[in-house]
């Protein structure tokens, strides 16, 4: 076998997250896919195959989207997309929606739950393991396969678009499971087929076409169902979930992690900091997303659950609550990711808490100690800014340098 390659990146100054300091020279070796030595010591390194010279850029590791849906949105999406385009379209758009998504500095996201008519195929897996083979270029994908949902729910894509009765039904396979049974079998069909952690819907939302947003939409004993089910074949499980009923319902049922929390309270924010469950806040939709186009009742929805997902959101950060980064992309533009950050840091978050957010607490979330630092022995995702993150965390949303698993993608 042939001897690895080595990179020599020599930058303006590398972040370490945990000390919370820029380290000087801001020196990075890379050996194959993984780094091999940081500042002092890899200056010194010597018959590197290759020196980048990135003078103005300080280096970060690669960010973490933990919530996003690479196959909605994109070029020429539309809120028809469900009925107006096929598997085979949704998936390749999500390849274009993948890059962009890469491009803008994000190294690994979690595809949190496909919600379109797909026969039963995990387009998200297969978009995944695409990526892997090197087929096509994108983030590393941790895919959930079809989001587990009751009849009606906020992810049953037939029910949000408002379709008459028997138009576009979705299977058991499909996500769209009631009772135990159904709910048992539509996990093990994920699992089954490629799935790497399970979304379900515990309350309505925005988006949901009827009912109060924050309203539990599975009882406590199907929650505890899909927990089940998904931690005896070693999986996490990721709810949609903004009211407090549903939040705590979520949590009894021992879920490891909360998407959203827009409208909990303090008693709950405080379960969270005891439980050490996972908040994904994506809360740069409450200041970013056009609501204009959509109906006045989802309009008005809005308007009640925003304000309150602002205010949650600064009682968890200064709470302790375990915050990990995550968009909701397309409901925030794929490529515009970092617009998270910035807004954690609006809320109460430093430029560093943001940033470990979107590396550190990400990768425990998704149990992947190789990456969100960097460090030696560590997978070699690393990004270059100009400027410095730790006093404008804006610099994260411009992006020229990007390496994923050792190989540049951006330069």
């Amino acid at each position: 076998m042939a001897e690895p390659t080595t990179t020599l990146l020599r930058a303006r100054g590398v972040l370490d997250v945990d000390a919370g300091e820029i380290l000087q020279p801001g020196h990075v070796l890379v050996e194959g896919n993984r780094i091999s030595a940081v500042g002092a010591g890899a200056a010194t390194a010597a018959g590197a195959h290759e020196v980048i010279d990135l003078p103005e850029l300080t280096l970060l590791p690669g960010l973490m989207d933990m919530e996003v849906d690479l196959v909605l949105g994109g070029p020429g999406a539309g809120l028809s997309d469900p009925v107006r385009l096929d598997p085979a379209k949704m998936t390749l758009r999500a390849a274009a929606n993948a890059r962009r998504t890469l491009r803008a500095g994000f190294t690994t996201v979690r595809n949190l739950g496909l919600f379109v008519k797909s026969g039963g195929y995990l387009l998200d897996v297969a978009l995944s393991e695409a990526i892997e083979a090197g087929w096509v270029d994108g983030p590393r994908v941790v895919p959930a396969g079809h989001a587990i949902c009751p009849t009606g729910g906020h992810l049953d894509p037939s029910a949000q678009a408002g379709l008459a009765p028997h138009m576009m039904p979705l299977s058991v396979e499909e996500g769209i499971a009631d009772g135990v049974d159904q709910i048992r079998h539509a996990v093990r069909y994920q699992i089954k087929h490629g799935a790497k952690l399970i979304k379900c819907c515990a309350s309505g939302g925005v988006m949901t076409a009827t009912g109060p947003p924050g309203a539990q939409q599975y009882s406590t004993e199907e929650l505890k169902v899909i927990a089940d089910e998904a931690h005896r074949r070693g999986l996490k499980v990721a709810t949609h979930c903004h009211g407090d009923t549903a939040v705590r319902a979520a949590l009894e049922a021992g879920i490891d992690c909360i998407e959203h929390g827009f409208m909990i309270g303090d008693e709950t924010i405080q379960m969270l900091v005891d439980s050490g469950t996972f908040l994904v806040s994506t809360n740069a939709l409450t200041e970013n997303w056009d609501v204009s186009r959509h109906p006045p009742a989802l309009q008005a929805k809005a308007a009640e659950v925003f304000p309150q997902a602002k205010e949650s959101l600064s009682r968890a950060i200064e709470a302790g609550v375990k915050i990990a980064a995550g968009s909701d992309a397309p409901a925030i533009w794929h490529g515009r990711n970092a617009e998270e950050l910035a807004v954690l840091v609006q809320r109460g978050m430093t430029p560093l808490q943001a940033i470990r957010a979107a590396t550190i607490v990400g990768a425990e979330l998704i149990d992947a100690p190789d990456l969100g630092r960097i460090t030696p022995g560590k997978l070699a995702d690393v990004i270059g800014v100009a400027g410095d993150p730790l006093a404008d965390i804006t610099v994260t949303q411009r992006v020229p340098f990007v390496m994923k698993d050792g190989t540049i993608y951006k330069r």
